[in-house]
């Protein structure tokens, strides 16, 4: 799947949802299995119930279900290759979609049968996936695919991590073209590009670095646009290759999750974290690490303050979540 800014927030109680004793609801979940390689795991949202849906000999990461809730598409790595596999719900009937490069971040249109995601062009070491990306369409029946954009601005520049808006008019995104990592909205062939998370600072003073958005998504009303901020992990010891555990410690400290109006505009910050989702009925989730039970730990706003996701067992690894949609099987 972070704060050091200050400035105007502004206050967006009022969009919450109410949520009361209701039945609990479903997650696809990516997580390692006793030989530690991650597999996608059906359970309740406080960990009851987990089916393994996957066997993967490699790993499977970034589950994202249909809308209608019938087909499960995720990432599975592969020699020198991330590709892209979609199946029913269950895991049953599995079938590459894309096979060939490193193809991250898959994500659904409304209809339940295009797909977008981020395909990375090959860089130096260390550098950020996102900078040498493009988005790509994908028709998950006929298997015939295109680049997401048309419009001759947009496809000048590095474009990652797309989410599509509810009513498939519109696409959220990522791009530096401005310097760092903003979060866009356009519509579906990228014209008509905006920026809707303005930040108050650039750079974080302390670490004289600058301040980045990543993982837009949508809320299921489409009014709201959740997303990553802070100083990204690239500039850490693991992609640096200098130790330096004080300043890798400042630098997740910066990890926040904050919530934008699609329009532009208005923001607030949800808390720490990364990896943003929504729950169906409309609350943000975040994971962090979580130092006492190793691995993350994933928290779910509800309409009086927050609870933990007990979706992922202490001290594994884990690649992401996705919620099952409302009244499906």
């Amino acid at each position: 799947m972070k704060s050091i800014l200050t400035g105007i927030l502004f206050c967006l109680t009022s969009w919450i949802p109410s949520c009361g004793a209701e039945e609990l609801r479903e997650v696809v979940v990516s997580h390692a299995d006793k030989g530690g390689v991650l597999q996608l795991f059906r359970m309740k949202e406080d960990g009851t119930g987990s089916v393994q849906l996957t066997r993967s000999k490699s790993g499977c990461r970034m589950p994202s279900i249909s809308p209608d809730g019938k087909k499960l598409l995720y990432v599975e790595s592969g020699k020198n290759s991330l590709s892209l596999w979609i199946s029913d719900i269950n895991g049953k009937k599995a079938r590459a979609l894309v096979e060939e490069g490193m193809n991250l971040l898959p994500s659904w249109l409304p209809d339940s049968r295009h797909i977008v995601w981020m395909k990375v062009r090959q860089g130096s070491k260390g550098q950020d996936p996102a900078s040498n990306s493009r988005l790509y369409l994908l028709d998950t029946r006929t298997g015939g695919s295109r680049r997401l954009f048309s419009d001759p601005e947009q496809i000048k520049f590095s474009n990652a991590m797309p989410s599509v808006s509810p009513d498939g008019k519109q696409v959220a995104f990522v791009s530096n073209r401005n310097g760092p990592f903003r979060v866009w909205v356009s519509s579906l062939d990228g014209s008509k590009a905006r920026l809707i998370s303005p930040v108050l600072k650039e750079m974080d003073q302390s670490l004289n670095l600058p301040i980045e958005q990543k993982v837009p998504v949508w809320s299921p009303n489409g009014k709201w646009i959740a997303h990553w901020e802070g100083v990204e992990m690239i500039h850490m010891s693991p992609y640096t290759g200098i130790k330096n555990p004080e300043r890798d410690q400042k630098i997740s400290k910066t990890f926040n999750v904050w919530v934008a109006s699609s329009k532009g505009g208005k923001r607030r910050k949800v808390g720490p974290g990364d990896d943003p989702t929504w729950s169906p009925d409309g609350f943000v989730t975040r994971a962090f690490p979580d130092p006492e039970r190793g691995g993350p730990k994933v928290v779910v706003e509800t309409a009086t303050g927050s609870k933990d996701l007990q979706i992922v067992p202490p001290r594994v690894n884990w690649g992401r979540f996705a919620w099952v949609p409302k009244s499906l099987p």
